[in-house]
């Protein structure tokens, strides 16, 4: 138990008493590279199918009527398709800064308060780089 007036909670006290492990890293790294490789697929098969949508259309195609409302739907199509693809490849770049991390021996430690990153929370999201308090309403999310 922490001494009174300390503000390390138990999960802080345990991670600070004893590192991550070899064992936990590599696990974590191994992890971490079948998410990667799983946003890098993600993100190639948005971006080629948003491109497929583009080289389908022909001039003229688009039609403002009734039953199409305002022009096809491809568009849209398009526009999540790139979207997801963008997200994916954003999800990639976590990957990678966590995997330096682990490369670093940094792993686990908030890069905003410098206090070690719950294990729990690491097992969750392996590439999270705050403590749950810092990254709470923030935008950085798979």
């Amino acid at each position: 138990m922490a001494p009174p007036g300390n503000s390390l909670d138990s999960d802080e006290e345990v991670s600070s008493a004893r590192r991550l492990d070899d064992a936990f890293l590599e696990e974590q790294r191994k992890k971490l590279l079948v998410e990667r490789a799983r946003y890098v697929r993600s993100a190639e098969t948005m971006a080629a199918e948003a491109a497929a949508l583009l080289d389908d259309r022909e001039p003229g195609d688009l039609q403002f009527d009734e039953e199409s409302g305002e022009g096809d739907s491809w568009a849209v199509e398009r526009e999540r398709d790139l979207a997801l693809s963008a997200a994916a490849r954003a999800a990639v770049e976590l990957i990678d800064e966590a995997l330096k991390r682990i490369e670093e021996g940094t792993y686990g430690t908030c890069v905003v308060s410098g206090k070690p990153i719950q294990k729990e929370r690491l097992r969750a999201i392996p590439w999270a780089a705050e403590r749950v308090e810092y990254k709470a309403g923030g935008l950085r999310r798979r």
